[in-house]
């Protein structure tokens, strides 16, 4: 049995229960039709409840869920043509970020995401999403590419941080990402970030500068992970739902302090539970944001991005 998120064993039962009176009714046995549509009610009442009552930590149980959509889904769903480009023309061709050419809704775009894999196989092909330098430095000549052929950029992220390693050190990780960051906001052409899981300090940053940062409900966005804050203040790791509540990291947090642009709602229950539904509310979120972002020109663009940038991190005492 798959695992179950601990504050989701209520729902789960009830389904559970649900699923045994329709395979009875199947097999004649009885009609149960009342019951099932009891049950049906409370466990919607449920799920309800529980997702409208989610703690930080909770939110990032769910953006870590092994079921939830990763970017290899999206490809398969939103995109079509897709042409993967390989190698950063330095050192290799680093998995966990992929990118390349594809046609979303009829338009050319550079399409870049991290990739954490469906199974154990492809986790560790892809290094469960954690990019390297040679990761980073591809994404920045797939964003290059687009600049010269004036091809609207959009990333994907969905990674707990950069690879951490001291190969990805050696190769110069900070220096990378560092570059990532400045080159980004010099580009002439519309550039849509969006978090679709977990994005976890420079390794989500690496590829999230843009015009318009956008992210899923239950997806977080953070400067570090909860469990790598609570072991820095508290010297332990279990702190991590407390971390997780001072780290301000959901999205309606990040809304309220104007970091991202807008949240695209997933169904009840999260966007495990209905990938279709999911798919929805992203291709309309993108393509009502790329119609603008297309109508501006290159001077326009980096103008609205200054100001954009300018005024985060303001406060009044």
């Amino acid at each position: 049995m798959d695992p179950v998120l601990e504050f989701e064993k209520p729902i789960v039962e009830i389904e559970e229960m649900i699923a045994k009176l329709k395979k009875l009714s199947s097999e004649s046995k009885g009609d149960f039709s009342g019951q099932i549509e009891e049950l049906e009610k409370r466990c919607r009442e449920h799920k309800e409840h529980i997702y409208q009552t989610l703690t930080p930590w909770q939110v990032v149980q769910i953006a870590r869920y092994k079921d939830r959509p990763i970017l290899q889904d999206y490809l398969n769903l939103l995109f079509a043509d897709f042409v993967e480009l390989h190698g950063d023309r330095r050192y290799g061709d680093d998995r966990a970020l992929i990118g390349g050419l594809a046609k979303f809704e009829g338009r050319k775009i550079m399409l870049i995401g991290h990739n954490k894999g469906k199974n154990v196989k492809d986790n560790v092909e892809r290094n469960f999403g954690q990019a390297k330098p040679d990761g980073y430095r591809k994404a920045l000549r797939l964003m290059k590419l687009a600049e010269k052929y004036g091809l609207p950029i959009l990333t994907f992220i969905d990674t707990s941080g950069a690879f951490p390693g001291l190969d990805a050190e050696e190769r110069g990780q900070h220096e990378a990402i560092a570059r990532n960051l400045t080159e980004m906001a010099r580009f002439g052409v519309p550039i849509v970030c969006l978090v679709t899981g977990e994005g976890g300090s420079g390794g989500a940053l690496g590829i999230g500068v843009g015009d318009v940062i956008l992210m899923l409900q239950y997806s977080v966005y953070s400067v570090i992970s909860p469990e790598g804050c609570a072991a820095i203040l508290w010297r332990d790791g279990k702190e991590a739902p407390k971390a997780a509540e001072a780290l301000k990291l959901t999205a309606q947090d990040l809304l309220k302090f104007n970091v991202i642009d807008e949240i695209i709602p997933e169904p009840l229950g999260g966007a495990h539970r209905n990938y279709q539904e999911t798919t929805a509310a992203v291709r309309m979120a993108l393509v009502k944001h790329l119609d603008k972002l297309c109508k501006l020109t290159p001077a326009k663009l980096l103008e609205k991005r200054f100001e954009k940038y300018s005024k985060m991190g303001i406060f009044s005492a």
